[in-house]
């Protein structure tokens, strides 16, 4: 007896919709983008783990802070949906640290399965989660045979492996994560990495200089009043060169050493590495500029195309584009500061000739650019 014409329906176009899977690595995006706001280490300088922001004698300034670095969920829930039906939709964590707690309500409301990771060691769930999610995703690789996405909600190195599988496998891997806290490495075993900030609907925040005491003096990491000097505001301060203050400032009759050089941290759109900075690689050199990677990226996307045919040949904007993720799964015109990837281009005539026929862009490298970047 054959299927009803409805039934039948479903069953020719349900194998070619997109299935995906979100998996969020919880304390990984909540403690990186604290850092990134308020720099280095600030997490577990202003014991946010065990802030609670309800209690009587909760620091003021500190849930303010708090409340700057929320991270919405919604947005990277949205973005995760764009790929397809939401499948798998997990978050993993311990969710009785009042911090995690207060993002229940928000993730229960858009159905996601909240993984409980309970605290084994002084240094809290984080390796933890690193496993349990690795392990969920390869089970569900095999299990869901017709999971067409994985969405991985984090930038630790320690995913490189997942992602590498799992394209083996056949899926499309996304990485979403936050700039300055994200392995390079794992955003290139991605076929796409989205940058926190890059997401619909999340508004730029600027991020705040150090915290003071009373006195105006800025406070070091390990939360010793600091000798005057202020920290950099554009980024967390090196320790080595905080400790360096503290040594000169001993005693008055001490000759002062040679100030080492603070370290900045360039948040947009370069990566760096994860919290965990024993284990992952070190961060991109201090002058590098996002607009010159970027501009040497369509340079070389641009050779390519040109290379599988004509040299003078005119490259669709689309697949050049598609080239460059490719090439960099982190590239993204919007942190940049372009709003299409068509003002992007624009931006670089120096380098790319563009022309409209009918309703294509067009793009080719201009003769000799290529030394010019």
């Amino acid at each position: 007896m054959g299927l009803p014409p409805a039934a039948k329906e479903h069953a020719i176009t349900e194998p070619n919709e997109s299935r995906v899977g979100l998996y969020i690595d919880f304390d990984n995006i909540v403690i990186s983008r604290y850092q990134q706001l308020h720099g280095r280490n600030a997490f577990q300088r202003d014991g946010i783990r065990d802030f609670d922001k309800s209690a009587p004698d909760a620091d003021p300034e500190i849930a303010a802070r708090l409340a700057a670095a929320t991270v919405d969920f919604n947005a990277i829930i949205d973005f995760a949906a764009s790929f397809g039906t939401l499948v798998v939709n997990r978050a993993y964590a311990d969710w009785s640290v009042p911090v995690n707690a207060a993002y229940q309500r928000q993730l229960m409301s858009r159905a996601v399965d909240l993984t409980q990771l309970f605290t084994t060691t002084t240094r809290g769930t984080k390796n933890g989660a690193d496993i349990r999610l690795a392990v969920d995703v390869v089970e569900d690789l095999f299990r869901l045979p017709d999971l067409t996405h994985v969405i991985i909600v984090a930038g630790d190195s320690d995913y490189i492996a997942l992602a590498q599988k799992s394209k083996r496998l056949g899926r499309f891997v996304v990485g979403i994560g936050v700039a300055g806290s994200t392995s390079t490495s794992l955003a290139a075993a991605c076929d796409e990495f989205e940058d926190y900030d890059s997401l619909p609907g999340i508004e730029k925040v600027v991020a705040s200089p150090p915290p003071t005491t009373a006195t105006g003096t800025a406070t070091t990491a390990t939360g010793r009043r600091g000798s005057g000097r202020r920290a950099s505001t554009t980024g967390p301060v090196d320790t080595t060169a905080a400790a360096a203050a503290d040594s000169t400032d001993a005693a008055d009759e001490q000759p002062k050493k040679a100030p080492t050089k603070s370290r900045r941290v360039t948040t947009i759109p370069t990566f760096s590495h994860s919290e965990d900075a024993a284990y992952d690689e070190p961060e991109p050199a201090e002058d590098i500029d996002p607009q010159t990677v970027a501009t040497e990226l369509l340079v070389r996307a641009l050779q390519i195309g040109h290379a599988k045919g004509d040299a003078d040949e005119w490259l669709n904007t689309g697949t050049v584009k598609n080239q460059m993720r490719r090439m960099d799964p982190s590239f993204n015109e919007k942190p940049l500061g372009y709003r299409s990837f068509t003002d992007f281009l624009s931006s670089r005539s120096d380098v790319a000739e563009l022309e409209e026929e009918g309703p294509q862009r067009l793009i080719r490298l201009r003769p000799g650019a290529a030394g010019r970047r």
